[in-house]
């Protein structure tokens, strides 16, 4: 039997038509075909094998955060990052450090859905396969 692989993460949000912006082109995922299911939604690639899936529909309130439900997105860098989103006038959370050296930088899409988007520790980054 073999080992699963995380595949997609599904998120529920009250507007597609609102979000598909904010990751498509504020976070520039490649949006990707979807099934002609019969409820809104749109699928984003995340790196190679993994997906975002946003599902229309959302009724109540999201409780999101950065110690309680998010994702996290893994960038070579955050200096052009963070440059991207004051560019933009997106409100994120300034960096900060974690005790293993990993950078942090917190934002909100339009629903309240925390994302993460962090550097690896500098170890990790020295020997790539370890995460």
């Amino acid at each position: 039997m073999s080992t699963p692989e995380f595949h997609h993460y599904q998120i529920t949000v009250k507007d597609v038509a609102l979000s598909r912006p904010f990751y498509r082109d504020l976070l520039g995922l490649a949006e990707i075909p979807r099934p002609t299911f019969p409820f809104p939604g749109a699928w984003f690639q995340l790196g190679v094998h993994q997906e975002l899936h946003l599902i229309g529909g959302r009724t109540e309130p999201v409780a999101s955060g950065n110690r309680g439900n998010h994702f996290a997105l893994r960038v070579v860098e955050l200096d052009s990052w963070e440059q991207h989103l004051g560019k933009i006038g997106a409100e994120f959370r300034p960096r900060k450090q974690r005790p293993d050296g990993a950078w942090q930088v917190f934002l909100h899409d339009p629903d309240g859905h925390v994302i993460e988007l962090f550097t690896p520790p500098p170890e990790v980054i020295a020997q790539p396969n370890r995460r």
